[in-house]
C-alpha cells in the first residue's frame, strides 16, 4: 500500500530511467551507445591511411607466416590472393609475397566499408562475413609486419602500424556502431556528461524513495540514557 504518493512517484520515475524504454535500452545504455558513436565519429583516419599506402607502392616483400586456424588461413589465402599477393599454402603456414602498397590499400578500402557498416560489400567479394574477412586481413598483415620487423625492414614495419591500428582494428571493433560527429550531438552530449556524473546516485535515490513511499523510513534512534 502506497502511503506517500509523491516520493513513490519520484522513485518510480528514477527507476524507469533504468528500464529499457529508450529504443529497447535504458538511459545508461543509450548514453553508452552515444559515447561509442561519438568515439567512432572522431576516429575516421581512412583518407590519411590511404595516402600512406600509396607511399609503399614499389616496396616488395616475401614472408612465411602462421595465421592460426584453417578457416582463417583459407580466408587469408583468398583475400590476399584476390588483392595481388602471391600466396602458397603449406602445412600450417602461408608463404606470401608481392607489393606491400597495393595490398595495404585494398585492406584499408575494406576497412572503410566496415567503418560505414557496409559488410555486404566485403562478403560479396570474398564469400565470408565482413568481420571474418577483416579479421583475416588483420591476422595476416599483423604476421607479415612481425616478419618484416625480424627482417629489419623497419620502414615497412613502421608504415604498417597505423594502418593496422587506426584502420583495420578500429573498423573491426566499432562495427555496427553508427559514427556520429560531436558537432551533431553537442546538446545531447552535454546532457549525457551530466547524466554520467549523477547516475551513480540514481539507483540509491530510486530505492530510497520507493521504500519511503511504502512507509519504510529510516529514523534516528532514541538516545539511550546512561
Amino acid at each position: 500500500m502506497i502511503k506517500d504518493k509523491k516520493h513513490f512517484a519520484m522513485g518510480l520515475a528514477l527507476a524507469i530511467m533504468f528500464s529499457p524504454v529508450f529504443g529497447g535500452h535504458n538511459a545508461f545504455k543509450a548514453s553508452d551507445q552515444l559515447f561509442n558513436s561519438l568515439a567512432k565519429g572522431s576516429a575516421y583516419y581512412i583518407p590519411d591511411l590511404l595516402d600512406q599506402t600509396r607511399s609503399l607502392t614499389n616496396d616488395e616483400f616475401s614472408v612465411t607466416i602462421w595465421v592460426g586456424s584453417e578457416q582463417v588461413a583459407a580466408n587469408a589465402v583468398k583475400i590476399l590472393g584476390m588483392n595481388g599477393a602471391q600466396v602458397v599454402k603449406g602445412t600450417g603456414e602461408l608463404k606470401v609475397s608481392g607489393k606491400l602498397g597495393p595490398l595495404m590499400e585494398a585492406a584499408v578500402k575494406d576497412a572503410d566499408s566496415m567503418y560505414f557498416n557496409r559488410a555486404e560489400e566485403i562478403s560479396g567479394k570474398y564469400g565470408c562475413s565482413g568481420p571474418e574477412a577483416l579479421y583475416a586481413w588483420w591476422k595476416s598483415l599483423k604476421e607479415i609486419q612481425k616478419v618484416l620487423k625480424e627482417q629489419k625492414q623497419f620502414k615497412l614495419d613502421a608504415a604498417m602500424g597505423p594502418i593496422l591500428g587506426k584502420g583495420i582494428e578500429m573498423s573491426y571493433n566499432f562495427y555496427q556502431i553508427e559514427p556520429v560527429k560531436v558537432t551533431q550531438k553537442a546538446g545531447i552530449l552535454g546532457f549525457a556528461l551530466i547524466f554520467y556524473v549523477v547516475y551513480t546516485l540514481w539507483w540509491g535515490f530510486a530505492i530510497f524513495y520507493l521504500f519511503e513511499g511504502i512507509g519504510l523510513n529510516m529514523t534516528k534512534g532514541a538516545k539511550k540514557e546512561v
